[in-house]
């Protein structure tokens, strides 16, 4: 592609891989790629399938993609806190898959991680996923078979649980963002699996998005957006404007105080709840040296002649325990990767000098039990290390918890320690959601009794 300009993150650092380029990013709408809302509590199927996405704007190519219920994203699931979602997998994709239920802390048996808590769905092949949301908050579903190449391709939706009695807003508004690498024509660049890719920061895309649920609102609206990072490997520093709120939730997550909006930044599968109203065309931009990237907008039109208005104030609190005093203190140091040093691992990236799930899980505990685990990030690049099945509370310098959260961003040379009350029994997975380095190494697993 022509005219690249590499982009700075939100931390001046330069972006390693592929950049985005202007005319792609300021093209991008929102509206072309459809979101189907599902009904409450209702029995569902999920047919994953090759689909043909409108991904670049309207008139431009389109892209050979595989979705659920024939479109990507597959479908905005929603149900209220409690209720339970009965889902059957139809696998139609021409490769093996699973589902995995991101941030849900529901039953092992329900994870969707092939070879851990399921067999592989087959293609041709279906699996009926069934459980209670325990927890109100924005979730979403991805493919964790060959996630890197899978949820690339587009296998992956919201997953959305609703506030017994939720707050007030005009709309509540699903926004994924992702980045795709593509040619001019729209065609999905292959290559999966690279083996530079994995060795760096992961298959960064060369396309950004927003895609949002809503296209239009009105100047005096309360909306409640539900962003969530898609991508398998971009951290997206991200810009609001258009609205004036507060964050009320990280991760699905509520935030005791809601915070002010300012600059976010969202690692791979992490999630960010903000409730605003409505100034003007709500935009959401890529911050970079050179300027604002526009990676997506909902135009304002009209005005709302009864806003709801007043203080945003706090959702209902989670229902995760308080930190305990942990019980057991554990060191994961990731390694390896390009211009890292090396290690014991048979991969390119290693937990501890061990590359890859080992027969014996990173720890085991019994159900209940509080762990304290310092996450040593000696790499080159930032890590998003997601716990499947759990919360942790994320602790400041001076080791006081902080916000709860299941996957957390560690930059190069950081170190971050998180606090976990192990209290979902099974066998969990731990890993790095820079899908290429999980792929490549970065991946263990725990044990609750």
């Amino acid at each position: 592609m022509t005219g690249i300009t590499r982009m700075a993150s939100a931390t001046g650092r330069r972006p390693q891989g592929p950049a985005l380029t202007r005319r792609m990013v300021l093209g991008a709408g929102l509206a072309a790629v459809a979101l189907p809302r599902a009904g409450l509590a209702a029995e569902r199927r999920l047919t994953a399938g090759p689909v043909i996405a409108q991904i670049l704007p309207e008139g431009d190519g389109t892209t050979a993609m595989l979705g659920l219920n024939g479109t990507t994203p597959g479908p905005d699931l929603r149900l209220r806190q409690g209720e339970v979602l009965d889902v059957m997998f139809e696998n139609r994709t021409g490769a093996a898959s699973a589902l995995h239920w991101h941030g849900i802390r529901i039953d092992n048996a329900m994870d969707g991680v092939p070879g851990l808590t399921q067999p592989v769905v087959e293609d041709g092949e279906d699996f009926r996923y069934r459980f209670a949301a325990p927890d109100a908050g924005t979730f979403w579903y991805h493919s964790h078979n060959r996630s890197w190449e899978q949820v690339e391709r587009g296998l992956y939706g919201a997953l959305i649980v609703e506030e017994p009695d939720p707050p007030a807003v005009d709309h509540d508004i699903t926004v994924l963002i992702d980045d795709w690498r593509l040619e001019e024509t729209g065609a999905l660049i292959e290559g999966f699996g690279n083996r530079h890719d994995f060795a760096h920061a992961g298959r960064l895309g060369n396309y950004a998005r927003a895609i949002a649920s809503v296209t239009h609102v009105r100047r005096g609206d309360r909306v409640r957006l539900r962003l969530i990072n898609a991508a398998t490997a971009r951290v997206f520093p991200l810009e609001i404007s258009g609205v004036t709120g507060r964050i009320v939730a990280l991760d699905g997550m509520p935030l005791a105080a809601p915070r002010e909006i300012g600059e976010i930044v969202l690692a791979p599968a992490q999630r960010l709840d903000v409730i605003a109203d409505v100034t003007g065309t709500v935009r959401f931009d890529f911050p970079t040296r050179q300027g604002p990237y526009e990676l997506g907008r909902i135009a304002a039109e009209g005005d709302n002649p009864e806003p709801i208005g007043g203080v945003v104030g706090p959702l209902p609190a989670a229902r995760v325990a308080p930190p305990a005093a942990p019980t057991q203190r554990l060191t994961l140091r990731m390694e390896g990767g390009a211009m890292g040093g090396r290690h014991a691992g048979d991969d390119i990236w290693a937990f501890n000098g061990i590359s890859g799930m080992a027969e014996a899980p990173f720890a085991r505990f019994a159900r209940g039990e509080t762990a304290e685990i310092v996450l040593i990030n000696d790499t080159a690049f930032p890590h998003g290390i997601h716990l499947h099945g759990h919360h942790f509370f994320e602790l400041d310098a001076g080791g006081a918890p902080g916000d709860l959260r299941d996957t957390t961003l560690v930059a190069p040379g950081e170190t971050r320690a998180i606090l976990c009350g192990f209290d979902n029994p099974g066998k969990w997975l731990l890993h790095c959601h820079m899908l290429g380095h999980q792929a490549a190494g970065m991946k263990t697993w725990v044990e609750v009794a």
